[in-house]
């Protein structure tokens, strides 16, 4: 209850635009024991909304508020699930032929594919996207703007230019991101709007594994996923000396995420000289905590580090997703 001395809420909570988003992630695998050939998961703003894979042939929502979608169509899961059967010779394939471009024979490969789109609620406002991986490097992608297809390694360029000169390849895909997509999002935003639309502040914590360590401080229980979180020195924002670390989702379908502040050069007297500061999005109030010795938990197994093994389920998938995300930050889209 101490460390509630130096939590701050500032304003008032506010409601702002916010961009949606639907994800599809389709992984194919070969050479791992015991894991099934082909995975499918469909994403709305981070929560796992449907699952599909090769062991139990069957796409089966993930959220309650998804068996909405029956309302619309009765036969909605039966047409997802033809299409997550439907994939999985063809993904088959395509490590097969990706491996003999490579080069390849055995080993664990990974082909996988994430396209979606993401909607901003205020301004109507629609981007879409197409990738393809291999072994967890860029190897196709669509370009909205320009209606071609990007290949980073030289083994994609027969399958570039072979989908370059099929227009219609192009113009399905464009209608799809660009329309169908969108459409799909909306509902689905209307089927859980009393979930996707909440707003839960995060609890934060200071941790830190040993009295040398960089402290972290550890935002977690806040939804939706797009919050910001920073180290101050005197009000101003620090950018040396501080590590971010990913948005991560948690298993109640909040996120949790960390900022670590290295502290071997700040004397003990300058101490209340820092603090984190929290923002989420949507909501006016900042989360402030004081950089304090008095409220750090000291734990060499604090569970920011643990909970990455449990992200969405299969842990293979959650690591590639994580990868998809990390290459978007980089690329800014």
């Amino acid at each position: 209850m101490k460390s509630l001395m130096f939590l701050v809420l500032l304003g008032i909570h506010s409601a702002t635009a916010v961009t949606h988003s639907l994800k599809y992630f389709y992984t194919a695998s070969s050479g791992i024991p015991n894991f099934p050939e082909y995975v499918s998961v469909g994403m709305v703003d981070g929560l796992q909304i449907s699952h599909c894979d090769s062991i139990t042939s069957r796409n089966i929502p993930k959220q309650i508020w998804m068996n909405k979608a029956t309302e619309d169509d009765p036969q909605y899961w039966d047409s997802q699930t033809q299409i997550c059967v439907g994939n999985q010779p063809v993904f088959k394939a395509n490590i097969v032929t990706v491996k003999q471009r490579f080069n390849q024979t055995g080993g664990v490969h990974i082909n996988q594919r994430m396209y979606g789109c993401e909607w901003d609620d205020e301004t109507d406002e629609v981007t879409g996207y197409r990738k393809d991986s291999y072994d967890g490097e860029d190897f196709i992608s669509f370009d909205l703007e320009t209606e071609t297809w990007i290949a980073p390694k030289q083994q994609a360029v027969i399958t570039k230019n072979k989908w370059d000169s099929n227009k219609a390849i192009a113009a399905q895909w464009k209608n799809y991101l660009t329309q169908i997509c969108p459409e799909w999002l909306k509902k689905y935003v209307n089927y859980g709007s009393r979930s996707l639309l909440r707003t839960d502040v995060p609890s934060v914590s200071l941790l830190q594994k040993s009295p040398s360590s960089p402290v972290s401080c550890h935002a977690t229980g806040f939804y939706p996923d797009r919050a910001t979180m920073f180290w101050r020195k005197d009000g101003q924002e620090l950018h040396e000396d501080v590590g971010h670390g990913e948005i991560l989702p948690n298993q109640d379908g909040t996120f949790q995420m960390t900022v670590d502040l290295n502290i071997s050069s700040v004397e003990p007297e300058d101490w209340t000289r820092y603090d984190c500061v929290v923002q989420l999005r949507g909501v006016k109030d900042k989360t402030i905590v004081k950089l304090d010795r008095a409220v750090i938990r000291t734990n060499p197994e604090f569970p920011v580090r643990t909970v990455i093994g449990v992200v969405v389920g299969l842990m293979l998938v959650s690591v590639l997703i994580i990868i998809w995300r990390k290459k978007k930050n980089n690329n800014n889209g």
